[in-house]
């Protein structure tokens, strides 16, 4: 039952997504956000491209935190020349970042700590996609879509915790899916090695050309929405319940909503956490620590502090 109305939630957020988020603008208006900074993974095309670009012109520094930073470069030139005349310069610049390397990872956040200053918001927005394919694993030993949606996003915003407690009130910005409404976790085998060979899912032939699907404008609205709206903190305490005892999940229409039953499973995220802090070579603990401004030691990169 629980996975028919997951796939119910996805196919009707897939024919209806235009029609329920008709009340928002396009591009979003973003309130003043000069002062900000933001780092947004994978900004080099879709979703994360059209954030960035965004926030910058709203007034925001922006990292672009990219695998390809020669892209990353003439693409904020290419920003720079349209902007022109229109107000200051574009305050971007872009960093690598792979998330197929959790040591790459680890080297991201020791340069981007080191300069000590604030982090205001952390958009984890990349993100891969390849079912069809031959499951792939990265240099560190894992599937590759649990490394990337996954495993590096995790590592990448405990390691950076230094810097986004400089900018408090921060935010760290998860970009998710309606298809977490059919997921499941396994915390006994996370890194899905029972399932080698070539994984299918329906959902792949999906086109993201269709009418019913988003633009990358469109798409990125939820994601600014997160990361600027002042109301954000103010929806969570109002939701905090023991219906809602997980993060808040802001819908593809900027309004807060439930996620899955199995978001609310709070075991499972508690075990799934405790997996996650071991597979990524850091200690139990850790973010505690990192709070407290405790020394922790990773087991990829140098020791965080």
């Amino acid at each position: 039952m629980e996975w028919m109305r997951g796939w119910s939630s996805v196919f009707g957020e897939i024919l209806f997504q235009r029609i329920t988020a008709s009340h928002l603008h396009n591009p979003l208006p973003l309130p003043p956000v000069n002062g900000l900074t933001c780092v947004v993974t994978g900004s080099t095309n879709g979703i994360g491209r059209q954030t960035a670009r965004q926030l910058a012109e709203a007034g925001a520094h922006v990292v672009m935190a990219v695998r390809n930073t020669k892209a990353a470069q003439e693409l904020i030139q290419q920003w720079q020349n349209e902007w022109s005349g229109k107000g200051l310069p574009l305050n971007v610049e872009a960093m690598e970042l792979d998330l197929l390397s959790l040591d790459s990872v680890a080297r991201f956040a020791d340069a981007w700590n080191a300069r000590l200053g604030p982090l205001h918001v952390l958009i984890n927005n990349a993100g891969i996609f390849a079912m069809g394919e031959a499951q792939k694993f990265s240099e560190d030993g894992y599937e590759q879509h649990m490394q990337v949606n996954h495993l590096a996003p995790a590592l990448l915003s405990v390691l950076l915790l230094p810097s986004l407690i400089r900018g408090s009130p921060s935010r760290i910005i998860n970009v998710n899916s309606v298809m977490h409404s059919v997921g499941f976790v396994d915390p006994d085998d996370m890194n899905v090695v029972s399932g080698q060979g070539s994984t299918q899912d329906s959902s792949s032939s999906l086109r993201s050309d269709t009418y019913f699907i988003f633009s990358p404008q469109e798409g990125c609205r939820s994601s600014l929405f997160s990361a600027t709206d002042p109301q954000i903190p103010e929806y969570w305490e109002t939701l905090k319940t023991d219906d809602w005892p997980v993060c808040p999940f802001i819908s593809q229409d900027c309004r807060p909503t439930n996620p899955s039953e199995e978001a609310h499973n709070t075991e499972t995220a508690h075990r799934v956490w405790e997996k996650t802090l071991e597979l990524v070579g850091l200690p139990v603990g850790a973010v505690e620590k990192l709070i407290e401004g405790e020394n922790v030691q990773c087991r990829y990169g140098s020791q965080q502090e």
